[in-house]
């Protein structure tokens, strides 16, 4: 733990600092006590697996650094881990597995020290947001403000990211802007902060407008967040000391290093969720490795319950190519549903004989094995049922039955076939009498036809005659009134001819 310097104002605030503390078995303690004892190396790992909660299948974490390069070892440490730990956590937010947020510290100026060249030196905004001279001389170097006016940069730049879904830049344009603007080389400026964000794509525009105007004497937006968010919430406490990282609303108590945080950050997942990263072998053993986890597991199919979590193996019966299997994991594991029986025949009894293939295992059962037609048996085991010692097939008059495996076959006497569902012999051919009756009928249905349709060419005639008539009955009248009128006026015309 960190603590401020011994002061009698600083007696306050010590005393909310809280230690964390851990027990341990005393046989334990006095084995650690004994080798330091003896001036032995002792080096102690913490167990991080059942500490930090895991509320649902996201983990939260936030880190509060700086970009100040010239604040000794505390920053380059800050930088070392931001450099080395930027692949694993790239590869968590690109998976959707983590949500990550920066945040940086920062402190505003008494009023009565507004106007003071140390607080001009010092804050932007009008002494709202301070960050301290990064070589504590205010006559040489670079000054707080430069540091306030980064660090609202990065936090400008995370902002715009996340906006246009690629949150992850931050990682690549803090450790680029280590590199390539860098304190020590007298390259911490504004234009180099913006060759860094065009060489990854950033927007400059959207950026600086996130920004604002450090000269303003206003609140800016993004500083104001961060200055509250510093407060404590509930059991996470203040953040006052650099680099604090949160995990889920807990406060990491560890050493900044890769590994020990992508540990803690693993711990954060529920069991069964941990993505990929977690599972590695620098992180954790496979215990599915040896002895299958003590697990159920079937060697046919290269199926097992056995999955490897961060917090250790756990026996839970799998889904095989979209097919579900269920039992407690441990002893048994059985394929159900639609498809089980494409995967080792669902568990079920199967056999092939003499070219004939025979499964206990049916799609149209959601679970369960039942032996297939002519075989009996548990559905595991299945035997062929001889129907023929059990007389159940072939008991019609002059059958003789013949048992094969997994099916019979009757056969009749003489010139007689079997019909098997109706359990009866019939004649292969027909009798005489049957012929000449079939003959009848074939005839009269024949002569029936040949009636039926002189029938209806008499029927169409007369039809069609009483229509023609029809027709022609309109027109006839017109034609005899005609000429009987031609003739009454004909008539006197040649009678007085003849006087």
């Amino acid at each position: 733990m960190d603590s401020p310097e011994v002061s009698n104002d600083a007696d306050g605030y010590i005393e909310k600092i809280g230690i964390p503390s851990a027990f341990i078995e005393k046989s334990f303690g006095e084995s650690l006590k004994e080798a330091l004892k003896n001036k032995e190396d002792v080096v102690i790992k913490l167990d991080w697996r059942e500490s930090v909660p895991h509320p649902d299948q996201r983990v939260e974490y936030e880190l509060w650094t700086n970009s100040n390069d010239e604040c000794g070892a505390r920053c380059e440490e800050q930088m070392d881990f931001v450099k080395n730990f930027k692949g694993h956590a790239q590869i968590l937010e690109r998976g959707g597995y983590t949500l990550f947020t920066p945040h940086y510290i920062t402190w505003y100026c008494p009023q009565a020290f507004i106007l003071s060249s140390q607080c001009k030196s010092q804050c932007i905004n009008h002494g709202r947001y301070c960050a301290p001279d990064p070589e504590q001389d205010f006559g040489v170097g670079y000054q707080g403000k430069d540091v306030v006016f980064e660090n609202l940069r990065q936090l400008c730049v995370h902002r715009v990211a996340n906006e246009s879904g690629r949150s992850w830049v931050w990682w690549d344009y803090v450790t680029d802007f280590h590199f390539r603007c860098s304190m020590k080389n007298k390259r911490y400026s504004k234009e180099c902060a913006e060759d860094v964000l065009k060489s990854l794509d950033l927007p400059v525009e959207k950026i600086e407008k996130c920004m604002g105007d450090p000269e303003a004497d206003v609140e800016n937006e993004v500083l104001s967040i961060e200055q509250e968010l510093q407060v404590g919430r509930g059991s996470r406490g203040d953040v006052s000391i650099l680099p604090t990282l949160v995990i889920n609303n807990v406060q990491y108590r560890g050493k900044l290093e890769r590994t020990a945080v992508l540990k803690a950050i693993c711990s954060g997942f529920k069991e069964t969720t941990d993505p990929p990263v977690c599972l590695s072998s620098e992180l954790e053993t496979n215990e599915c490795l040896e002895r299958n986890g003590g697990c159920w597991q079937d060697r046919e199919s290269n199926t097992t319950a056995c999955k490897d979590t961060f917090r250790g193996r756990v026996c839970e019966c799998p889904v095989v190519n979209g097919v579900q299997f269920a039992g407690d994991g441990y002893v048994s594991c059985t394929a159900i549903g639609p498809g089980r029986c494409a995967i080792n025949n669902g568990g079920c009894w199967s056999e092939t004989r003499h070219g004939l293939s025979f499964s206990a295992c049916s799609n149209s059962l959601l679970s369960g094995c039942q032996c297939p037609q002519g075989f009996r048996g548990d559905g595991h085991t299945c035997e062929d049922i001889d129907e023929c010692t059990a007389h159940t097939a072939c008991q019609c008059d002059g059958c003789s039955c013949k048992n094969k495996w997994g099916e019979y076959e009757c056969k009749c006497k003489g010139n007689l076939i079997y019909i098997k569902e109706q359990d009866a012999c019939i004649e292969r051919s027909g009798s005489k009498f049957g012929w000449f009756l079939t003959l009848v009928i074939l005839a009269v249905v024949t002569g029936a036809g040949i009636a039926g349709y002189i029938f209806y060419k008499y029927r169409l005639r007369s039809y069609m005659d009483s229509e023609i008539m029809a027709i022609m009955s309109q027109y006839m009248p017109l034609d005899n009134n005609q000429n009987n009128e031609a003739s009454t006026e004909a008539q006197p015309l040649r009678h007085g001819a003849m006087v």
